[in-house]
Formats: structure tokens, sequence, C-alpha cells
């Protein structure tokens, strides 16, 4: 397929409209390229995501045909089950695995969109959903809850330490525009270093409670390395009601994200108020980062790495980066659950293997952008 390369100087009113395919090179503002083919991206994408889903509902001990997936979920609309399928598997699917797989996808997806919203804003390639500390924070309410339950405080209730560690985020948040007030303007180096001032400290908090906790610190270093174990549907309505509106939130924004790219004057010119959609969207952006990581613990990399994949693929524009970033962000985050859940002889926590796995794939994606930069 040719691609075609339209260099053209665009007023600001032109810029405006065709703001998914422009970028800026040595002060002027030019289309770099048509991207309407790229478009079959996000079918191809879903369907893959569907097909996945439908795939590993069937692994593990129990093995499940997809056809016995597909009569298990048709009995949902009132069809009944044919007889040749087990009474036991409509109980593995709808109440052990398919939560479990529809929580990955949401965090996988929830992270992605993140991470893109935060390199976009913040104008930083190593900017992720982690960025403002909202892990540390997270980390931090769950430490707590964790802590108090071991002496015996507060009762264990399967919403405390999700409850905890959200509040934990949103905590963190506040802190964080708190400390980087007096810049008016919410610089991306002020929001980055109020992150990292904050980090340190929940750090070092996480790490006094680790010490407190004495013999059973396993429990909170557990939570933290992130896993899917044991998820229900109510995490899965957790997550639907903080992801998916935030996702579509950020979708809305799309052109202003597009513009922002190019810095606070550029859309400042463009009547976009920079300030207040920078602070809605790291907003939005952060409560769905929290609403992820009080439900599955710390998994990092996958807001990090997906939205560069994306890039590569389609292009730069959020148009198609977004839902193409939720997507495949989901079906990574799923793969690596799978690997974990049904490969591996012991299921290992599944922050350190996205990490393991995303630590190469990073490198590798830094090295070639290097590579292409000095060659220009």
């Amino acid at each position: 397929m040719i691609r075609v390369f339209f260099w053209e100087y665009l007023t600001l009113t032109n810029l405006a409209g065709n703001v998914d395919n422009i970028s800026q090179r040595r002060g002027r503002y030019i289309l770099i390229k048509s991207t309407t083919y790229h478009y079959y991206w996000v079918p191809v994408l879903s369907a893959t995501l569907l097909f996945l889903i439908i795939f590993v509902a069937g692994l593990g001990y129990i093995a499940i045909t997809p056809s016995d997936i597909l009569e298990i979920l048709f009995s949902l609309t009132g069809q009944n089950l044919p007889d040749t399928i087990d009474p036991s598997f409509p109980f593995v699917i709808l109440e052990v695995r398919l939560p479990r797989i529809l929580t990955a996808v949401l965090v996988g997806g929830g992270l992605a969109v993140a991470g893109c919203v935060f390199q976009s804003l913040l104008q930083n390639p190593l900017a992720d959903p982690y960025t403002l500390g909202i892990s540390s924070g997270a980390a931090f309410g769950a430490s707590i809850a964790l802590f108090l339950n071991m002496i015996g405080i507060l009762l264990p209730t399967p919403f405390l330490i999700p409850l905890c560690a959200f509040v934990g985020g949103l905590a963190t948040l506040y802190a964080v525009f708190a400390l980087s007030a007096p810049s008016s303007r919410l610089s991306s180096n002020s929001l980055i270093l109020s992150g990292i001032i904050i980090s340190a400290i929940l750090s070092a908090g996480i790490s006094f409670i680790k010490f407190m906790a004495d013999e059973q610190v396993n429990a909170i270093i557990f939570w933290i390395m992130g896993s899917f174990i044991g998820k229900s549907w109510s995490d899965v309505l957790l997550l639907n009601l903080l992801v998916i509106p935030s996702a579509l939130f950020i979708y809305a924004h799309f052109r202003e994200l597009d513009i922002m790219t190019f810095g606070e004057r550029t859309s400042d010119s463009l009547g976009i108020d920079s300030r207040a959609v920078r602070k809605r969207l790291l907003i939005t952006s952060s409560l769905a980062t929290a609403g992820c990581v009080s439900v599955s613990g710390i998994i990092g990399f996958v807001g990090l790495i997906v939205p560069h994949l994306v890039r590569m693929i389609v292009g730069p524009g959020n148009k198609l980066l977004i839902p193409c970033s939720f997507l495949l962000g989901s079906i990574l985050m799923l793969g690596a659950d799978t690997v974990t859940r049904v490969v591996l002889p012991t299921e290992l926590p599944i922050g350190v293997l996205t990490a393991l796995i995303g630590g190469p794939v990073f490198c590798y994606i830094f090295m070639k952008t290097q590579q292409k930069r000095y060659q220009v």
C-alpha cells in the first residue's frame, strides 16, 4: 500500500481541522501522512481480543472447548444447556475464569489509555500511569489496610483493600496537585517532580509498614507485585464504573490532546484552555489508574510500552491511538495473565512477568527510536 505524504504549510484554521495527521518539524506545521487506511486496526484488534477471551476461558486444569463456552454464554439469555456439557462447567466459566479474564482486559486497557494521556500531556516518552505517584499512593493505602487487618483493628471485607488503595491513589493525586499549585500552568516539570517527591515519601511509609508487619509481610509484598487471583464480578463492576467512562471521556478529547502535543502556546492560540484541559484529563486518567491498581496491584510497563507500540503501527494521532492502545493493552495483559495461570508451573505475580517482558521490549523500542532519530 502506497503511503502518500503531503508537505504543506498549514494555517491555524487548517491545523485545527487536520490535527490528526500533523507534525511539527523545524518550526513548521506539516501534514505528514494520511492514516485513513489505519482504521482497520480497530476491528482487527477487537476481533483478536474477543477470540482470545473465548479461547483463554477454556484453558486451565479443566479444559473446556470454545463451543461449550459459547453454549454457556448463550445460556445466560435463557437457553437450556445441552446435556453433553458437564454441570460444573458453567460455574468454572462464569464464576472463576470469566471475572478474572475481564478484570485483566479492563486493567490492561485502562493502564494503556492512561499511558497515552500522560505521555501526551507531560510531553515525556518515559511517562506512564504511575508518573504522578498514583501507584505508590494506592500501595500505601492497601498496605495500611493489610496491616490493620493483621493486628485485628479492621475486619477483613472484600472491598476493604481496594477501597483503601483507591482512596490512597486519589489522596496522592491531590497532594501532587497541591505541591505543584504555585505553577499556575501545571507544567510538566512541576508535576513530574511533585510526583517523584510524593512517591519517595510514600515508599518510605510502605517500607515502614513492611517492617512493622514482620513475619506477615508476605501479604503486602504479594499485593504490591500485582495479581488477578480470586477476582470476582464486584471487581469487574468497579473497573467498569471507572475505566470505561474514563476511556470514553479521554477519547472525546482526542483533538485537544493532539493540539496540546505541540505546546501550550499553540493550543492557547487555538482557543484551548490548556490548564483546564490538562487538569481534567490528568484527573480522569488518574482515576482510571487508581481503580486499576486498587483491584490488581502494581503492574508496570503496560502503560509505558503499549502507547509506543501503537504509535509505531498507526501513528501519533490520538483518534486511533487511544482505542488501539486500549485494545492492545487488553490483549497483552490477558496474554500475560494466561501465561502465569496456564503455562508456568507456579503462578508468578503478573507485575513481575510484565516487568521481565516489558523491560527488554522497551529497550528495543528505545534503541530503534534513537537510531531513526540520528539517521534523519
